[in-house]
């Protein structure tokens, strides 16, 4: 592979508002030139939280054209080809998902729902600013990989110790 390589990564969740989205806008941010993001959802709630977009927001990330949509649309025919496929949630995890063409390398980067958070305001948006440190450190670990020169087996391993890498140390 050469250094023009460009890849498709994909993440998945269940409703595709919060987790996968804060993923795809990291990456397409962070990895431009090198990766094009997407997110999808199992069962997509048709609509992207407003912390999440918020917070994506705060950080500078473009939050034109995000949308939560279903993972059937990166199986159907004309989708792009995905090199990556990332869950972040326990539920699409635990689901069968689509065959993808092109047999994509896999991972489960499972963290904890910030949609799903309760309290306050205040509490409710540190479990966002937690989830994108989370991935924020998972996606510098990916992107520091030297994919290319790895084998198919040494690369699948790498991706999986990323999502079970310590909050702490993610």
């Amino acid at each position: 592979m050469t250094g023009t390589r460009s890849y498709n990564a994909l993440f998945l969740c269940t409703g595709n508002s919060a987790r996968s989205i804060l993923a795809e806008s990291i990456l397409n941010r962070k990895g431009a030139g090198r990766f094009r993001a997407y997110s999808a959802g199992s069962q997509p709630s048709g609509k992207v939280h407003p912390m999440a977009l918020d917070l994506l927001g705060q950080t500078g990330h473009d939050t034109a054209g995000l949308r939560s949509k279903s993972w059937e649309e990166f199986a159907a025919a004309g989708a792009p080809a995905l090199d990556f496929v990332f869950t972040v949630c326990d539920n699409a995890a635990n689901e069968v998902c689509p065959v993808w063409p092109g047999q994509p390398m896999t991972a489960h980067w499972g963290i904890p729902d910030p949609a799903a958070a309760t309290g306050t305001e205040a509490e409710r948006r540190l479990a966002f600013a937690k989830a994108y440190r989370l991935l924020n450190n998972r996606i510098d670990l990916f992107l520091s990989l030297p994919i290319a020169a790895l084998d198919r087996m040494t690369l699948q391993r790498q991706l999986r110790e990323i999502g079970r890498s310590l909050p702490e140390t993610a």
